[in-house]
Order: C-alpha cells, then structure tokens, then sequence
C-alpha cells in the first residue's frame, strides 16, 4: 500500500483574495486538515466557500508534539494531511516543522501548495537590497537574549529580517540601534495586505523614536545588512605579517585578506613582500 502525502498549505496573511487557487481543492479534499487555529480556519473555509470533505484538527505548539505521531500513523495509512497556520507558510516560524521531519523518516511525501508570504512581501517593498538575505524570526523577548542575538548579526551582510509583536516592537527597534548603529537602515512592515496596511523606512533611530507612539498589528522588520568595511592597505598588510610570522603562507593569507576585503590579492602581497 502506497503512503499518504504531507501538504504544507500557504494561506493569505491578510487579504483573502491572495489565497492560491489549489488552496480551496486542497482543503476540500483533504483527509485530515491540522490547523493552528480552528476557528480561523472556519473564517477561512467561508471566505473560500469550501466545504471540507475530511476532518479537521488543531495543530498548535501546545499539542504539536503529542499529536504528530498520530498524524504521521495516517499518512503511512494513505492518508492526504494538510497543514495550514493563521497565515502564511506552515513552519516558518510556525508549527509544522517537526511534522515535516516526522514524514520524511518515515518516508512520506512531503508538498506545499505556495503562497502568500510575509517575509518576502516586506522584503520587496522595504527598499533594501533582497539579493541575499537571511531571516531570523522572533528575536527572544528577554533583554540580555535578545542583545546577544543581535550582536551575533551585528556583522552579517545580508539583508536581515525578522518578524515582532506590536507591543515590543519599540525595544526591539531600540536594541537593534544599540547592536547594529542609529544609522542603520531599515524598514516596519505592518498589516501587510490588510487595509490599513503600511510601510515605515528610515533609519533604525528614525523608527525607534517613530514606534514609541505605539504601533498595532502584524509586524515584519527588515534591516539592511552591514556594509563592508575596507581597512587601509598598511593596516592589512600589518595584519598579514603578523599572520605570516605566526607560519601561515604569505600567498594563501593575502588571498584570504584579499576575499574578505575587497583589496587587490597582488596589491597585498607585493606590499607584504616590501614590508618584510
């Protein structure tokens, strides 16, 4: 007998006009639908005006673990399980990970119907470079976590997003000052395709100061990575010797220095010979 299939199903983050085509089919004909929240689900299946065939079920972070056995004995049974959250794709920052690597164990296949996403709409509209980027989720509430884990990305030069509760969004904004400069760029996404949708960019002191009249809804912050910085030639040159001296080949550090700071390789290795 043939398994079941995991469907990771994106719903809208705001508008229900954007939800996919395939969502309606999808949650009509499931088996089992697991969702994050019943009752958002319902407003969900009347907006789509999809009756569904199959059961559903909560699937939270308070039961996720005790109820992903059970769902993974229905897909290796046969059964078509889809996995929706309040918004957006399950797993990102929401519950679904652990079902997905449950599945794969037990060889089951694992799809998602694409959609809407909270990331990648602010990462487009915020103004800021999206050739590469990182996202980093919830910042931990506490002070001293969260201060540590900027610090950690103080240096990163992708684009940095991160997703906020509206009522934190203030220290947030003023944490991420302290890590990363009051200069820094940036950009508050809020509501995003809901009517009263926004975009606030600026800098990161520009922002704090703005989100201490308080700000509601759903948040997305996106923060444009550190710019490189380039030391003088004599400065990286200093650094080499000091490398060299210590056993490492002057050819393989200059290279090293070079990719790192965008210096001339031969530049730093003729001026390392002459500096010896």
């Amino acid at each position: 007998m043939s398994t079941g299939t995991l469907v990771l199903a994106a719903t809208p983050i705001g508008d229900p006009r954007d939800a996919a085509p395939r969502l309606a089919h999808e949650l009509a004909t499931a088996d089992v639908i697991a969702a994050e929240d019943t009752r958002r689900l319902r407003r969900l299946l009347t907006e789509l005006a999809v009756i569904p065939s199959g059961s559903v079920i909560s699937y939270h972070e308070h039961n996720e673990a005790s109820r992903t056995p059970d769902l993974v004995t229905r897909l290796v049974a046969g059964d078509r399980v889809v996995v929706v959250t309040d918004a957006g794709m399950p797993s990102v920052s929401d519950p679904g990970y652990r079902l997905v690597a449950a599945a794969i164990d037990a060889d089951v296949t694992v799809t998602c119907v694409p959609g809407p996403s909270a990331v990648l709409m602010a990462l487009a509209v915020s103004g800021l470079p999206v050739d590469r980027f990182c996202f980093d989720g919830f910042l931990p509430r506490k002070a001293g976590e969260r201060a540590r884990v900027l610090a950690e990305v103080a240096d990163e030069r992708r684009t940095l997003v991160f997703f906020e509760a509206p009522h934190r969004l203030a220290e947030t904004l003023a944490a991420m000052r302290d890590a990363f400069g009051p200069d820094r760029r940036a950009a508050v996404c809020r509501e995003l395709t809901k009517t009263y949708e926004e975009v606030r960019r600026g800098t990161l002191d520009d922002l704090g100061a703005w989100a201490q009249e308080g700000v509601k809804g759903e948040i997305t912050i996106v923060v444009a990575g550190a710019e490189r910085t380039v030391p003088s030639l004599e400065d990286a040159v200093a650094g080499i010797r000091a490398r060299v001296d210590a056993g490492e080949r002057l050819k393989d550090v200059a290279a090293d220095v070079a990719s790192a700071t965008g210096l001339s390789k031969k530049a730093l290795y003729d001026a390392s010979l002459a500096a010896r």
